[in-house]
């Protein structure tokens, strides 16, 4: 009969933060095993030391390689993996003969860390218990004396091995964070913390619960001093203090993309949680999540200038402030009204960003297949800011062009003949069979998205939620097996 693996979560490193159950089963166990590097310490096996008899037997799995190069012809990945499929067999052997094996793991054992690779060569042939530990996040919240997530924060754990450009993207865009395996890895992790602007969050923990411990501001710390067993921690924001003012405010124009939080960008959603005040149509600042401290200040949607100069007022007095949009803020959208009355001699000195959003073009172009795959241009059909007389103009110049036509703000409730008088223009350009991607609400709840013929386009069915995609003569539109229809534009023309 075969005997039982106990892969045992010894916890951070004091052993009186070992659980009861893991006591019991280094107890239970015939073998002990373990990990350690060449130098033969194994961190694992002195935390459970007084724990160890004499007559168990130790199986120590001393690492190949750690850090450094190898001359392996598989390189460290295949080292490694060469490495862990001999520690799993001669486990394997003891476990053939009817002994129970407890692999000793620091934290908890499947969370990043060398048990699982045991786990996953083993388990599925023997009787196998996971003895969970706390973990190094756990214990460095606990040191820190400070929450790590609240209430609907999101907490995002992170290896620092990461790219920088990765790391950066995640930190920015998470409320609460903590980054593992530092070491050699501080100085890049550094660096994304101070390009995600949460470099002055950031706390450092370094031998949490174990025998030098230390605790820090992580810009305070210099990156020679820093080794593998230490964390960086962006704990919880609830109760964190936004200062009433700073010497410098700024304003941050944002696109929440076409719907939810699922089109936000990392950026955006960093730039979102670092601001003091939200500022927008409500509509879309009704996409944002709420967040402790933050102040919303919502309006209509006819008031551009009026809230481009409020929020610019609210920078000058040392606020941080979002300025929140749908779609791209750049496409018939806040960006232009921001830096309008930016331009004003008053707000010259007053920092302003524009980041990029999902448009709604893409949005629906995505949903339909891949109708902007040429050349195209985007025209509002709205003629509250502009006459009709220059919207049909550029109609019809785009139209005789060839170019696939994005139209927004196609109508509303005060605006019914736009999209009438419109597909008129461009039937005088287009076939009447040319397709037209109507997309209403895409990403949102009411979503629809359908392709009609430019001679059968019904101007009762286009409202200020809805876009129009108006092909191209060569734009396709092919019905496939599974009976749904999709739309594209190829990107070669016929006289190339």
């Amino acid at each position: 009969m075969s005997g039982k693996l106990y892969g045992v979560g010894l916890g951070p490193g004091d052993p009186s933060l070992m659980t009861v159950r893991a006591v019991e089963a280094i107890a239970e166990a015939d073998v002990i095993a373990y990990h350690s590097a060449r130098h033969g310490r194994s961190i694992a096996r002195s935390i459970a030391a007084k724990h160890i008899r004499a007559d168990h037997i130790e199986e120590r799995l001393v690492y190949p390689v750690t850090t450094e190069t190898t001359d392996h012809p598989g390189g460290y990945k295949g080292a490694m993996e060469e490495f862990y499929t001999e520690a799993s067999a001669r486990l394997a052997a003891h476990l053939d003969a009817g002994l129970t094996v407890a692999v000793l793991a620091e934290g908890d054992p499947l969370f990043y860390g060398s048990y699982m690779h045991m786990h996953k060569r083993l388990t599925d042939r023997y009787d196998t218990e996971v003895i969970p530990g706390v973990t190094s996040v756990s214990a460095a919240a606990a040191r820190l004396g400070t929450p790590l997530a609240e209430g609907e924060e999101v907490l995002t754990i992170l290896p620092g091995t990461l790219p920088e450009e990765e790391l950066t993207a995640r930190l920015a865009a998470t409320d609460a964070a903590v980054v593992m395996k530092l070491g050699r890895t501080f100085t890049k992790v550094r660096s994304a913390l101070e390009s995600s602007g949460r470099l002055g969050e950031a706390r450092y923990v370094e031998r949490a619960t174990m025998a030098g411990e230390r605790l820090a501001e992580l810009a305070d710390v210099d990156a020679e001093s820093v080794p593998y067993f230490s964390v960086a921690v962006l704990p919880s924001q609830v109760d964190a203090e936004r200062p009433e003012s700073r010497e410098r405010g700024e304003v941050v124009v944002v696109g929440t993309g076409p719907a939810g939080p699922l089109w936000l960008t990392p950026e955006t959603r960093g730039a979102l949680a670092a601001a003091d005040d939200l500022v927008g149509y409500t509509t879309y600042l009704d996409r944002v999540p709420q967040r402790p401290g933050q102040v919303r200040h919502g309006s209509d949607n006819r008031v551009e200038s009026e809230r481009a100069e409020f929020a610019l007022e609210l920078a000058r007095r040392g606020r941080r402030v979002a300025v929140v949009s749908g779609g791209d803020p750049g496409v018939f959208a806040m960006a232009t009204a921001v830096l309008e009355v930016a331009s004003q001699k008053e707000y010259t000195d007053v920092p302003v960003r524009v980041l990029p959003g999902v448009t709604a073009a893409n949005a629906a172009a995505a949903r339909a297949g891949a109708p902007l795959g040429h050349d195209y241009a985007a025209l509002s059909l709205s003629d509250r800011l502009k006459p009709w007389e220059v919207i049909a103009e550029r109609l019809s110049a785009a139209a005789s062009a060839d170019l696939v036509l994005a139209l927004y703000n196609p109508g509303s409730r005060s605006r019914t003949w736009q999209v009438g008088k419109a597909r008129e223009l461009l039937l005088e350009h287009r076939a009447p069979d040319t397709p037209v991607v109507v997309a209403r609400d895409v990403g949102g709840s009411g979503e629809r998205v359908r392709i009609v013929r430019l001679a059968d386009l019904d101007p009762a069915e286009v409202d200020m939620r809805t876009i129009l995609l108006v092909g191209s003569s060569q734009t396709q539109a092919v019905r496939r097996a599974d009976g749904e229809e999709i739309v594209w534009t190829p990107r070669r023309y016929p006289e190339a």
